[in-house]
């Protein structure tokens, strides 16, 4: 059965939300021991995420990668409909709504790009399909970054999110390798 993006995205939100908190908990953990062992080059600067709902939890992971003197980002909507900007991610307490209503940092923390993109993700194929909440953030964003010098992306989220095959339109982007609690894996890099 071949579901549209918006049917197949109210599948595996209703998939994702089944985990338990505990097991989303234990995820998270779980990808930050396997990242580090697994991803295999150093990264200057990390782009992030604050996780919503019942997406992977990349806070352990991130607080490591701070650990061993990486740059901490998290996105930023600018304005609605454009690629993501990066700042450097502070305390939480003083983030604000950005243009879509998630909370980032302020607009007088730095921004800079990042080496390396933590995708969030409701579902993801083995060809590194990436299906998110529809908005084209992360798309514009990594066709812009790919662009020019370039960035890795890794999707981050949970085993039971992968699928035969994620549908794609012209302008999606491919992951370059995704992370869940049971697993790191590379995927080649496919022209879109």
């Amino acid at each position: 059965m071949c579901l549209s993006k918006p049917a197949l995205r109210n599948v595996m939100r209703a998939r994702r939300a089944e985990l338990s908190t505990d097991l989303r908990s234990q995820a998270a953990h779980a990808v930050a021991d396997i990242f580090p062992r697994e991803f295999g080059r150093a990264a200057l600067s990390v782009a992030g995420y604050i996780p919503l709902g019942a997406e992977m939890d990349p806070g352990p992971l991130m607080a490591w990668l701070a650990s061993q003197g990486v740059a901490i980002l998290l996105p930023v909507v600018v304005t609605r409909g454009a690629a993501l900007r990066f700042r450097e991610a502070s305390d939480p307490a003083s983030y604000v709504p950005d243009a879509a209503g998630i909370l980032a940092p302020a607009p007088d923390a730095p921004e800079a790009t990042p080496d390396l993109i933590l995708a969030p993700l409701l579902a993801f194929d083995p060809f590194g399909g990436r299906l998110g909440q529809g908005g084209g953030y992360y798309d514009r964003t990594l066709a812009a970054l790919r662009a020019g010098p370039g960035v890795l992306a890794v999707g981050l989220g949970f085993a039971v999110q992968e699928i035969d095959e994620v549908p794609r339109d012209p302008h999606d982007q491919f992951l370059d390798a995704i992370c869940t609690e049971i697993g790191y894996r590379r995927v080649p890099r496919k022209d879109p």
